[in-house]
């Protein structure tokens, strides 16, 4: 009797000290570090999920544009309908790709197009056709085609500027921002290595072309100095740019057979007139109509032109409106000629 006296205390000690230890919080060290696995478990299930969903939280990619049309990494129509839904991280439109390693580089922000002036993206631009609608015939020296528009059915128009775009500074950073395929056709007075802003607008997929060197009207000089004055911008362009012109604006639209021909001799495919004009005031068509599918459109632009003092990227933003609001969209002109 008096072994089993001593023995009770044995069994019950431990379990008044637990319980002593417990009330105390002598075990909630041990809880918080190498105890945690005793925790209910239906906390520890709760807890596992949890850690999933700030696990995946972190992990989570960061939405970053995609490559666009000319990247072939998605859908330009896509990519539009994006645009137009709102609401943050939309995806800024863009246009078909421009061929040859001539997409417009550099990205755009979100609503671009708000900040300048538009209230909706540029629709995509349709893709281009396999081949080029129109050019020079066979043979070296072949008359080069004469074309004020595009033969197309596609509701697209193709904006062409001459070198008066030198005069606003903003216009390369709305052709950047915008990634608007634009064509411009210069003289030898701004064709010079001190001129950065054709070379600014080149890197952003402008497409510049001739001019001839020095603005004349072409039909009232003899046949050798015509071709001088196309073949020596080739020449300058070239050496500028590294890249030949192949399109020929002849200044004030004018051109006869002996503009023909030398554009021929010099290596131009396509003379490109215009159908639509727009200068510091409205578009003005040349049947006094609406746009068509496939219309050239020469903006053009001079100091003093608006007594109201409008830039050159607002009139173009004016422009863009009025083709957004007749249904149209912008195409890159050397991507059709």
């Amino acid at each position: 009797m008096s072994v089993r006296a001593r023995r009770a205390p044995a069994r019950t000690g431990p379990r008044r000290l637990l319980a002593a230890a417990l009330a105390a919080g002598v075990l909630v060290p041990a809880l918080l570090t190498g105890c945690a696995q005793s925790v209910d478990p239906i906390e520890r299930l709760s807890r596992k999920a949890a850690e999933k969903v700030r696990h995946s939280h972190d992990a989570a990619p960061t939405a970053t544009p995609a490559a666009g049309p000319g990247g072939g990494s998605w859908g330009a129509l896509g990519a539009w309908k994006a645009g137009v839904g709102g609401g943050p991280g939309r995806l800024a439109p863009l246009h078909a790709p421009a061929r040859h390693g001539t997409t417009p580089r550099g990205g755009r922000a979100p609503d671009a197009y708000r900040r300048w002036g538009l209230s909706a993206p540029l629709a995509p631009a349709p893709r281009p056709p396999a081949r080029h609608v129109a050019g020079a015939g066979p043979g070296p020296h072949a008359l080069p085609p004469v074309v004020d528009h595009v033969r197309t059915k596609d509701h697209v128009v193709f904006l062409t500027f001459d070198d008066g775009v030198d005069r606003d500074p903003r216009f390369a950073d709305m052709v950047r921002d915008l990634r608007l395929p634009v064509s411009v056709f210069l003289t030898d007075g701004v064709a010079g290595p001190g001129h950065d802003h054709f070379g600014r607008l080149r890197t952003f997929g402008a497409g510049v072309q001739n001019q001839t060197l020095n603005h004349h009207l072409l039909p009232s000089l003899p046949y050798a100095e015509q071709h001088s004055e196309i073949c020596g911008q080739q020449d300058r362009l070239k050496n500028r740019f590294g890249t030949r012109p192949r399109l020929l604006s002849p200044p004030f639209g004018e051109y006869d057979q002996n503009t023909l021909r030398a554009a021929a001799t010099c290596g131009v495919d396509v003379v490109v007139l215009w159908r639509a004009s727009v200068g510091s005031d409205d578009l003005r068509h040349a049947d006094g109509g609406r746009l068509r599918p496939g219309d050239i459109v020469r903006a053009q632009f001079r100091d003093g032109d608006d007594p109201r003092g409008t830039t050159l990227t607002g009139t173009t933003t004016r422009l863009l409106r009025r083709i957004q609001a007749q249904g149209f969209t912008v195409g890159r002109l050397e991507d059709y000629l």
